[in-house]
């Protein structure tokens, strides 16, 4: 998992998140499961710029996420200010993948890539990628 500044990032959304108290854990540092949260955060946002939930639903069609990976690169303390990114890396015509940074500092926290697909919320089956998700994710290609 490698994440470059160099590649084409489609669809890229950025966001800077708040170190609160309940985020760090016994050892003094954000925990783990914050960095989900975060992600699940980024994919909303970027969601909410080319294909908005609400719509989705009015659909009948919600993504679904089926893969998750995250290299931790250093350790993030309460005082620190993260921000993400997250970008379509590859879309196909069922499935896509995603991936992530977190950066304090100037320097790479964490590194992710997730993947999943889009199903119909009656049956719960994939179905394509939505057609307006999908132009947006090759226009920027």
């Amino acid at each position: 998992m490698q994440a470059s500044s160099e590649q084409k990032r489609p669809l890229e959304i950025e966001l800077s998140f708040p170190v609160q108290t309940y985020d760090i854990d016994f050892a003094g540092i954000v925990s783990n499961i914050v960095y989900i949260r975060w992600l699940e955060d980024l994919r909303i946002a970027l969601a909410t710029a080319y294909f908005p939930v609400q719509k989705m639903l009015l659909n009948g069609v919600a993504p679904m996420l089926v893969k998750t990976a995250i290299e931790y690169k250093q350790p993030i303390n309460i005082f620190d200010k993260p921000t993400g990114k997250i970008w379509m890396s590859k879309m196909k015509s069922i499935k896509w993948a995603m991936e992530a940074e977190i950066i304090v500092a100037g320097k790479v926290a964490a590194i992710a890539q997730q993947s999943g697909c889009f199903i119909e919320l009656s049956t719960r089956k994939p179905v394509p990628i939505p057609s307006e998700f999908f132009q947006a994710y090759f226009a920027q290609q």
